[in-house]
C-alpha cells in the first residue's frame, strides 16, 4: 500500500465534507432570513452533492464537491402582519431550512471529516513506525 496516495485520497474527502459543512452552515445562517420585500422569495436551502471521479495521478477513485442544487420545497409561512416582507394578506415567507435535518447533516459530515482525518493519521503513523523499524 502506498502511504502517499492514501494521505491524498483522504484529503480530497476532508476537502469535500468541508465544502459541505461550509454550505450547511450557509443554511443555519439564513433559516430565520425573510424576503428583502413583499411577495419577494426568501432564502432558498442548499443542498451539496458528491461526485467521484479517477485521479490518473493517484491511480485511485477520489471525492469531490459536486453542484450545489436548490432545494425546491415550499416556503414556510407564517401570519405576520407588520413585517416589513409581508405580503398584502400579511403573510411573511421564511426560508424552506429545516434546523434539525441541518444539525444531522452538518454531524454526520463532521463525522466523515473525523474518518478521513483519522486515516491521515493513522497513516502517518505507519510512516513514522516504518522509519523507525529501518533505522534499527
Amino acid at each position: 500500500m502506498d502511504f502517499m496516495r492514501s494521505i491524498f485520497i483522504a484529503a480530497t474527502g476532508l476537502r469535500a465534507q468541508s465544502s459541505r459543512m461550509r454550505i450547511i452552515s450557509e443554511n443555519i445562517a439564513n433559516a430565520s432570513s425573510t424576503a428583502q420585500t413583499p411577495n419577494a422569495d426568501p432564502y432558498r436551502r442548499r443542498v451539496p452533492t458528491f461526485r467521484t471521479s479517477f485521479d490518473r495521478e493517484l491511480q485511485a477513485t477520489v471525492v469531490s464537491m459536486g453542484n450545489v442544487r436548490t432545494d425546491q420545497s415550499e416556503f414556510s409561512v407564517r401570519n405576520e402582519p407588520g413585517h416589513p416582507a409581508a405580503d398584502a394578506a400579511g403573510n411573511v415567507k421564511y426560508p424552506n431550512v429545516n434546523a434539525l435535518v441541518e444539525t444531522v447533516d452538518m454531524r454526520e459530515a463532521q463525522r466523515s471529516y473525523e474518518a478521513n482525518l483519522n486515516v491521515i493519521t493513522a497513516t502517518r503513523r505507519m510512516i513514522a513506525r516504518t522509519i523507525e523499524i529501518l533505522r534499527a
